[in-house]
Formats: C-alpha cells, structure tokens, sequence
C-alpha cells in the first residue's frame, strides 16, 4: 500500500500542478473516493476549502478536533457550518483518561510552565485525535498556506506525510490571505469574527491572541514561548 500511494503522489503532482483548488478536490475527491479525509479547525483557509468541498457534494469526510478549549465564535461557525451546507461534521475528542491524568497532576493551565507541558497539552487534545480521525484513510486535505510561516513556503502541494503514512494536499497553498478573505466574501461564507479582532492563526483559547500590524502570523500563538517551538505537531515535518 505504501507503494501504490508513493506511485500515486508521482503520478498526480504535475497534474495537480495544472488545475486550481476546486479541480483539484474533485480529482482527488474521485481518486481517493471512501479514503480522503480533511480536517477543520474553521480558520479563512478551512472555511474556503468547506465550502469547496460540500457546495460541490465531493465524497469528502470532514471532521474537526475539539480540544474542549477552543472560542466560542469557533462554535459558532462549526454550528453555522453544519447549519448553511446541510451537513455534519464529525468531531474528535481527547481521550478522556489521558486528558484527565493531565489536567490532574499537571494543572489546567500547566502549559504556560513550560514547553514540554505545552506540548504535551497539544499531544493529548490535538496528535493523538488527529491520529485517530486520518487512520484507515488515504489522503488528508489541509488548509495549510506558505504565508503561514517561512518554514511551510517550500511546502509541495502534494505531499508524503511520513508520520502519519498518508498523502497530504493543501489546496490553498499559495493563495494570499487577501485572495481567501475575497473568496469568502464572494460566496458568502460564515467564517470567526475573530478574524475581523487581529486573531491571524486561530486555536485553543488560552493559547491564542490578536497579533499587531507586522506582526509574524504566528505571533498570536503560544506568545510566551520562544519562536522556534511554535508547532503542536500537527504538521511536522523533517
């Protein structure tokens, strides 16, 4: 299977590279059909990539992790969401015996100590779900940008994720934050208010803040840390 999927991303990355997000979903979404999955966290880029998605009907699973301390404006657009497309996206939750053991001996809030609780932290509410929800699929679909950080600018389109053994597509990889908000407001897309409050990059609420003009995008992430440990582990790479 690890072949046929590494012979596949050889196959469709000049492919890819001719056709635009929406073409390339539909592709994807027949090639990998009953096996591609992407994930949500109702950010600009995730709410674009939705809406791609299920205005088109593509066989496309959507589900989103829930760490049971995101905004409530994050609600909001998950219930709007649902509400406008007619849909229901499936939602991924902590283990409740890991989470509990950590909140326990750590602290509720014990990721401000340190990184390695920090870490830890987004271990349990966001990797090990995420683990969950990508397991048995083929293809995950990410909202992933270049101007995110400097580190993602080199990023291919379509790419092998070897931590997670699966093939990884993000669709708006290139396109600016001025060509999402464009789009979201062409088609009427509900998206967090917390866009319009200087919140750039958008996750657990006591770990995210508005940036200020200038500002690196992740800024408004884990703020009290030094720059070089601002990754949860969602989307490491080597």
């Amino acid at each position: 299977m690890l072949d046929t999927l590494q012979n596949k991303l050889e196959d469709l990355v000049p492919t890819l590279s001719q056709l635009s997000p929406q073409e390339g979903l539909s592709l994807l979404a027949q090639q990998f059909e009953g096996k591609i999955i992407f994930s949500t966290s109702f950010s600009w880029e995730d709410q674009v990539i939705a809406h791609m998605i299920l205005s088109q009907s593509l066989p496309v699973k959507i589900f989103t992790l829930d760490t049971g301390r995101l905004f409530g404006e994050t609600y909001y657009v998950w219930s709007r969401t649902n509400e406008l497309y007619n849909t229901k996206i499936s939602a991924y939750y902590p283990n409740q015996e890991h989470i509990e053991r950590f909140v326990t001996e750590k602290g509720p809030n014990s990721f401000y100590e340190s990184v390695e609780n920090r870490k830890s932290c987004c271990y349990i509410r966001k990797v090990e779900p995420l683990k969950r929800a990508l397991a048995g699929n083929q293809l995950w679909v990410t909202g992933l940008r270049a101007e995110h950080s400097p580190e993602r600018g080199d990023l291919p389109a379509l790419e092998w994720d070897e931590g997670n053994q699966i093939l990884k597509y993000h669709p708006l990889l290139h396109w600016t934050t001025e060509e999402v908000k464009e789009f979201i407001n062409k088609n009427g897309i509900p998206y967090n208010t917390l866009h319009d409050k200087g919140f750039v990059s958008i996750g657990c609420l006591p770990c995210t803040r508005a940036i200020q003009p200038g500002d690196d995008f992740r800024a408004g992430r884990w703020w009290w840390e030094d720059k070089a440990s601002k990754e949860c582990g969602l989307h490491a790479h080597s």
